[in-house]
């Protein structure tokens, strides 16, 4: 968990074989955006095909009002 700017956000970290096709690699990333509201921090992708993805999505800190 990292702050920026005043705000929190909480990361993600996974790899993807290097088998994994482009658009495999899409629908599971569009699925985290979808349903787990995380966005694409950071994707590296090396030489041999492997890809490591950062995901982050911002951490709601909720204040009591009464």
């Amino acid at each position: 968990m990292t702050a920026t700017r005043g705000s929190a956000y909480e990361y993600r970290e996974f790899a993807m074989p290097r088998d994994t096709t482009r658009d495999v690699a899409r629908s599971v990333l569009t699925e985290y955006a979808e349903y787990g509201r995380w966005e694409l921090a950071r994707l590296r992708v090396y030489p041999d095909g492997r890809r490591r993805v950062w995901l982050r999505r911002r951490i709601l800190r909720v204040e009591r009002t009464a």
